[in-house]
């Protein structure tokens, strides 16, 4: 139990370590050579009770870890040990986690701490305003920050210039601070009348509702929470004369004024779907704090007006966060933020305020920010603070039993990001934030803009997609200047996705054109091990080359200062390499253009299942994400926020989609890609799955494509759907309606050769023991070379366009995650090119809903892996065509596999985590 519980921890402390934070509400930084107090960094204190700063918990170093962690005797042997292992997270967290030993930290530790405040003031003065931010920014993992410009510091910088610094910027406005300035500047010698304050006011919020995120207002320090809904126009009236008495400057405080520009501002925010933030008054001394108290905007969020509105609680609402709780949860309208909070409190105070306000509010409406202002290193502290704060409270929360691993995980993503992405729609800052004379991404698959529109061949037009997804344009393979690493991925024997990353330099400068060396053994390895199998013919001794090749080389939409491509395998003299599935695939397709000039053209349904981690009878195990079946609308609706996030990061690598939905198990879902030509799809393939592993992982579930991994459930699988063409013309299907199955003499050939060699295809497109719990269903006919019409649970189906009468082309459902897509495709084309040579025709096909067929009119299929591998030793024709030394390779680790698969009790948990 005890390797479990570490594991568990571990897990949580990396997704906390790791998360890009948004920073939902923060100040503007001040240059070095300004007036405001550094000591500000500290306390919100101001006059002679600054000078108190230093002695503040927030300010000294030290261990403030006191006894956080015990537990009673009363607790379960499982929850001792996650406090006592908490106790060395914790410890490395917060033993030196307090103010200037933090800063000192983080500008180096060879800095001495005796010398102070002065030492951190010098090093960031020696570096420069911008050096020095971007240390902290990178320090703090802060990817967003939405800034309210409403205090004005002596020489901020303005908003623009914090985006040298971070990569996305957004803009809050306060809308006391703009109508206070429109008064300010008078009202060209007229006086001013409620009436014409409010169109200009009206005027200037709308002006600027499409370039800002939020509003925020000052109301609750300025006159108080219970704002009055009804105020009439002669009051705001009133407050306006009273405010116009008071003097320049103009401080807006009259409560029926302020009510009435309040309420205004929401209406105006409501209509343009933006969010407002309302200040809750912690910090500042000039206010009476009752007034503070969200509870009083209960006659607010009871109006039928602003049902839609959505409201967020800043600065945790301290010290009513137990009141904010209750009203987050009450409330579709409330959200919460607990910065400055974090981290003005000591330490036990944040972790008290943040558990209180997940007492009862959804996590999915809690937010975090540092409302930083003026240096960037409160930036710094205060994300480096939430972390360790949201570490304890989730942990407390996994030893309780509130949370599992999955869910603790997930809510560090939505606390720290997620959520306010959704709220503040901060796509938006991201299309905007794209530089048009450089392409964010640069993908192989930007093909409408490198070849023209293409239609998909799934449609009626016979034009198919163009064959070739390689560049031909050099400015759009260049990289961006702020990438840091290139990632060159290859695709083994066993289906597993490998990489080596480069530095940026180095990949532009070397590894571009000549690549970089592995080791020989690289596909001589099974899913088992790294060590290479007995009989592969591959050895550790001697390295080959993997060389990127730039058509496929993309921005990564998730870690966007990493581009990853795609690797071709050559020998050290730069020929290519016997074993590399990308020339296999190469070689047979350039066979099917020079002896017929054909192209086939493929694309891929992706299932796969999201998995939640749990401890049962002390072990981990892996459970199902939902209960709903195939094309539920509930489990869509639930899942929707995680497959928009696919799409959006398949749509930046210009993978279309065909469709999305829920599959038949248990949390099992599927993605439909589009036809292009083999070498596109099966690149779309890997990018997607990666894609699904990163954004499933997010959300905290484990996502897996293993074939079968539960007995109980169904399997999953990579059906692929398979046509030809000629000049970008479908020749697949029948010219008229003379064909007896409405397949072309060129089809019917093709496919006859597929079907043909069907028993030795599956050992590359079912390579793993696991496939064939998948492959067949209870139907005899799923276990016979034979062929069907419109029936998925066949082996080999055609497939006919609605309304048509001919066929557009067939699928094979029997393709998996466990085969390396190149060499699934490319034995697939081998057994088609054989029928086109021999000139196959097809026998008849299976009734779907026959039962009585005599079977011994029928070659049976391999019921296992071994079975396959025997019919591919007496099949010479993959040998002549991919390869003889690639396929004694393959035929070795598939014999591996089947030796590990049937010694192995339990070889579903290993392979989880590898498919």
């Amino acid at each position: 139990m005890k390797m479990k519980t570490d594991k568990l921890l571990i897990e949580l402390k990396k997704a906390v370590d790791a998360v890009e934070i948004v920073d939902a509400h923060a100040h503007n930084i001040v240059p070095i050579d300004t007036d405001y107090p550094f000591l500000k960094l500290f306390s919100d204190a101001t006059g002679d009770a600054l000078y108190n700063t230093p002695h503040t918990l927030n300010f000294k170093g030290g261990n403030i870890n006191s006894g956080k962690f015990h537990t009673s005797k009363a607790r379960s042997t499982c929850k001792t040990h996650w406090r006592n292992m908490s106790n060395s997270f914790s410890a490395k967290l917060c033993s030196q986690s307090r103010g200037l030993r933090e800063l000192t930290e983080l500008y180096g530790p060879s800095l001495s701490l005796s010398l102070g405040l002065h030492t951190v003031q010098e090093t960031r003065r020696s570096l420069g305003l911008e050096q020095s931010a971007i240390t902290c920014f990178r320090a703090a993992r802060i990817y967003t920050v939405l800034i309210d410009d409403g205090i004005e510091l002596d020489k901020m910088v303005d908003i623009e210039w914090h985006k040298k610094v971070v990569p996305m910027v957004g803009r809050i406005l306060r809308v006391e601070h703009l109508a206070e300035k429109i008064l300010d500047k008078g009202s060209d010698g007229a006086t001013w009348t409620l009436d014409s304050f409010m169109e200009i006011f009206t005027k200037e919020l709308k002006l600027v509702a499409d370039k800002v995120v939020a509003f925020k207002s000052m109301v609750a320090c300025r006159s108080g929470l219970a704002i009055n809904t009804e105020v009439t126009k002669s009051e705001a009236e009133e407050g306006l004369s009273d405010v116009l008495c008071a003097g320049s400057p103009l401080r807006i405080s009259n409560k029926s004024f302020i009510d009435y520009i309040f309420m205004h501002a929401l209406e105006v925010a409501q209509s343009y779907d933006l969010p407002m933030q309302i200040h809750m008054g912690f910090g500042d001394k000039d206010f009476d704090m009752m007034l503070a108290n969200p509870l009083y905007l209960h006659n607010l969020l009871e109006d039928k007006r602003f049902t839609d509105s959505r409201l967020v609680l800043l600065h945790a609402s301290y010290p009513f966060s137990k009141e904010a709780s209750h009203l987050a949860s009450a409330y579709p309208q409330v959200y919460l933020d607990f910065g400055f909070a974090i981290p003005k409190l000591s330490f036990h105070g944040m972790i008290s305020s943040v558990k209180e306000l997940l007492k009862l509010a959804p996590m999915n409406k809690v937010m975090f920010s540092t409302d930083a202002i003026a240096f960037a290193e409160a930036f710094y502290l205060g994300a480096k603070r939430a972390r360790e704060v949201i570490f304890s409270v989730l942990r407390d929360a996994m030893v309780e039993g509130d949370l599992s691993i999955t869910k603790a995980v997930a809510a560090v993503k939505d606390i720290f990001a997620e959520n306010a992405k959704k709220l503040y729609k901060l796509h938006k800052l991201d299309d905007s934030s794209k530089d048009s004379d450089e392409p964010h991404i640069s993908s192989p698959f930007m093909k409408e803009e490198l070849h023209g529109s293409v239609k998909d061949s799934s449609t009626e037009s016979d034009v198919e997609p163009h064959v070739s997804s390689s560049f031909q344009n050099e400015e759009l393979n260049g990289s961006s200047k702020d990438v840091t690493l290139v990632r060159l991925i290859w695709i083994d024997a066993s289906g597993q996705h490998r990489c080596r990353g480069v530095p940026r330099q180095r990949f532009y400068s070397f590894v571009k054109k000549h690549g970089i060396g592995l080791p020989r053994a690289c596909m001589g390895i099974s899913s088992v091990s790294d060590s290479p199998v007995e009989d592969t013919n591959l050895t550790c001794s001697g390295l080959i080359t993997i060389v990127p090749n730039l058509s496929t080389k993309c921005r990564i939409p998730w870690a966007k200062q990493q581009e990853m491509v795609l690797a071709d395998m050559c020998t050290k003299s730069g020929e290519a390499w016997d074993y590399c599935p990308r020339e296999a695939l190469r070689r047979v397709s350039q066979i099917l253009k020079d002896e017929f000039g054909l192209v086939m053209t493929a694309g891929f349904e992706v299932e796969f299942y999201l998995l939640e981690s749990v401890i049962k009878n002390d072990k981990e195990e892996f459970e199902s994400s939902d209960k709903w079946r195939k094309c539920h609308t509930t489990a869509f609706d639930m899942a929707s926020p995680m497959l928009e996030e696919m799409l959006t990061y398949l749509q930046s690598l210009n993978i279309s989609v065909d469709y999305l939905h829920k599959e038949a198990g248990k949390g099992q879902f599927e993605i439909g890609l589009e036809y292009t030509d083999c070498f596109g799809a099966a690149d779309r393939l890997i990018y997607t799955r990666e894609v699904i592993r990163t954004v499933g992982r997010k959300y905290g579930y484990h996502p897996t494509f293993l074939p079968k991994y539960s007995l109980d459930e169904y399997g999953c699988g990579s059906s692929v759907h398979i046509s030809l063409s000629t000049n970008g013309i479908n020749v697949f299907k029948a010219s008229d309606g003379s064909s007896q199955y409405g397949i072309s003499k060129i089809g019917e050939a093709f496919m006859s050769g597929v079907l043909d060699h069907l028993p030795s295809v599956l050992a590359f497109t079912a390579p793993h023991p696991t496939s064939y719990e998948r492959l067949y269903s209870k139907e005899w006919n799923g276990r016979f070379v034979t062929w069907q019409k419109e029936n998925t649970y066949a082996k080999i189906s055609t497939c006919t366009l609605p309304g048509a009468v001919v066929v557009s082309h067939f699928v094979c459902p029997a393709f998996d995650a466990c085969t390396n897509p190149y060499l699934g495709l490319a034995s697939i084309m081998t057994a088609g090119i054989d029928g086109l040579r021999k000139k196959l025709n097809l026998p008849a096909p299976v009734d779907r809903e026959t039962r009585d067929v005599n079977q011994e009119d029928y070659r049976r299929l391999p019921d296992c892996l071994t079975d396959s591998l025997n019919a591919l030793e007496e099949d010479t024709l993959f040998n002549d065509m991919m390869g003889e030394n690639l396929v004694v390779c393959l035929k070795a680790i598939r014999k591996a596999e089947i030796d590990h698969y049937c010694e192995d009790e339990e070889p579903y948990k290993d392979l989880i985590y590898k498919f």
